[in-house]
């Protein structure tokens, strides 16, 4: 009979949650969006975006979550980034577009707070260790 100890060290089955995220580039700056109290990785900064639906492309994800959390509509570009984390508790791929902002100013719907981040100041803001990838990628594309 398997012991405790032999399950502390038994992978613990999750299920992938897949996650589009947007990169809004307006003016040469970032859109950032902080996570609302309650939330899993609660105060700290991302991307805004979010888990596919059933039947959902990660286009049409991207639109609907931006739309749903800050109130604006964006144009789905080329994927910048894909990046796969575990957490403890989860298991992510991350799909970063490169977005528009075609309409609307943000607004806090669904998010704690936005900030327009200039590439070179995207360490300053505590983000979640899955998008730290991406971080590197736009600070080389405005260069």
């Amino acid at each position: 009979m398997p012991s405790d100890a032999d399950a502390a060290h038994r992978p613990r089955s999750s299920a992938l949650v897949v996650v589009a995220a947007a990169v809004v580039i307006r003016d040469g700056r970032v859109l950032l969006t902080r996570r609302s109290d309650g939330q899993h990785l609660a105060g700290m900064w991302e991307f805004p975006g979010g888990k596919l639906e059933d039947g959902e492309s990660p286009e049409e994800a991207l639109v609907r979550e931006c739309q749903e959390e800050c109130g604006i509509e964006v144009g789905v570009s080329e994927i910048l980034e894909v990046t796969h984390h575990r957490y403890p508790e989860k298991e992510v791929l991350l799909l970063f577009y490169r977005c528009e902002l075609r309409a609307g100013e943000v607004r806090h719907l669904q998010v704690a707070d936005h900030a327009w981040v200039a590439p070179e100041d995207l360490d300053e803001y505590p983000l979640p260790p899955a998008d730290e990838g991406v971080v590197v990628r736009i600070q080389a594309l405005q260069r």
